[in-house]
């Protein structure tokens, strides 16, 4: 392929950009490759099943994704999903997939979410795995409700996994302007959302875009230069599928964010109540990891290191990683600080001699 300079002579293409251009002709590698059953569902929530190579481990893995984007994150594809290292490893993995409400979903709440869905899903897993005490792993928001439902459960809940997930508003360069207009009252949006009854998938989109708009511009810079490598260009496809498939959400949860988190901070001060159970951190006794990330712009390590404090856990240990908010480079296999705390605290099945 030949093409003119601004002198009109003729010069070669450079295989890369050849590749560039090609990319959106190509037919989109496929997501969600690891094998999965379903074992439960209600409304729109799927409960999936991971069944392991070979059970390693009595504790399952219980994973809660965030209420604004689809969880294939979780699982991009072959090489690159923390499902596949998670049953590479020996567990058995339960992912709570809230699927897309509607319309008709407007009036669902957190607590909705957290006792009609996660708890039940929970219930099921336990039954299902015939396990007597589960993991949890929560990411970003679905890490919020994960420390609520934590904090209120009846379940025997051994380890609770938080990733990146936003605990403390009280400091929050992201959610600051949208804070003090709220609180003073100049920007309220119940009324809009009572009509809507949910924010649009483009509504979410846009949202998340405001606070990290610069981000979406360097993945295209490399693709360019990675443009030749075939796997580079799937696994960059697949992510950035994932990354412009927000999912609606709730105006009811909308709402019950913005008043007890981004306002009121009622999670960090003890005054939540799910179901109308205090929601107090202290009443966690699960074994806690908590990863925050320090190049994350979305979720600050500032919203995530308070929880140390507030956490009465006998065993709890701070990872800070080096990447951003999204990490999804596996490899086939757990993340090194996974790999060192988890295993150990899952109850490792004995060979027998």
């Amino acid at each position: 392929m030949k093409e003119m300079n601004k002198s009109g002579r003729k010069t070669m293409a450079t295989p890369k950009w050849k590749h560039f251009l090609d990319i959106p002709n190509q037919p989109m590698p496929e997501m969600g490759t690891t094998p999965r059953v379903r074992v439960w569902n209600k409304n729109k929530s799927t409960l999936w099943y991971y069944p392991p190579i070979k059970k390693k481990y009595k504790v399952p893995v219980f994973l809660i994704y965030s209420l604004i984007n689809t969880p294939v994150i979780l699982d991009l594809g072959p090489g690159n999903s923390l499902i596949e290292a998670f049953v590479n490893e020996g567990f058995e993995v339960y992912l709570i997939d809230f699927g897309s409400p509607g319309y008709e979903d407007g009036d669902t709440t957190i607590d909705d979410y957290i006792i009609k869905y996660i708890r039940s899903g929970v219930r099921r897993a336990l039954l299902h795995s015939g396990a007597s005490e589960i993991s949890i792993m929560g990411f970003c928001l679905g890490g919020t409700i994960a420390t609520m439902y934590a904090a209120i459960a009846n379940e025997p809940i051994r380890n609770l996994i938080l990733s990146v997930t936003p605990i403390d508003f009280s400091d929050s360069q992201v959610f600051d302007q949208w804070q003090a207009s709220m609180r003073d009252g100049s920007a309220n949006f119940d009324e809009v959302l009572d009509i809507m009854k949910v924010i649009p998938a483009s509504g979410v989109k846009d949202g998340i875009r405001l606070i990290t708009s610069p981000i979406y511009f360097s993945p295209y810079l490399s693709l360019l230069n990675q443009a030749d490598n075939e796997q580079y260009v799937q696994n960059w496809r697949r992510f950035n599928a994932w990354t412009n498939g927000h999912v609606p959400l709730s105006g009811a949860v909308a709402k019950q964010l913005t008043d007890d988190l981004i306002i009121n901070n009622r999670l960090v001060k003890g005054q939540l109540k799910v179901n109308g159970k205090k929601a107090k951190m202290t009443n966690i006794d699960a074994n806690v990891l908590v990863v925050a990330s320090e190049n994350d712009r979305l979720v600050p390590q500032e919203m995530i290191s308070p929880i140390m404090r507030l956490l009465k856990s006998k065993d709890k240990t701070y990872k800070l990683l080096q990447s951003g908010h999204a990490s999804n480079n596996y490899a086939g296999k757990l993340p090194q600080y996974l790999k060192e705390w988890l295993p150990a605290r899952s109850s490792p099945i004995k060979k027998v001699k």
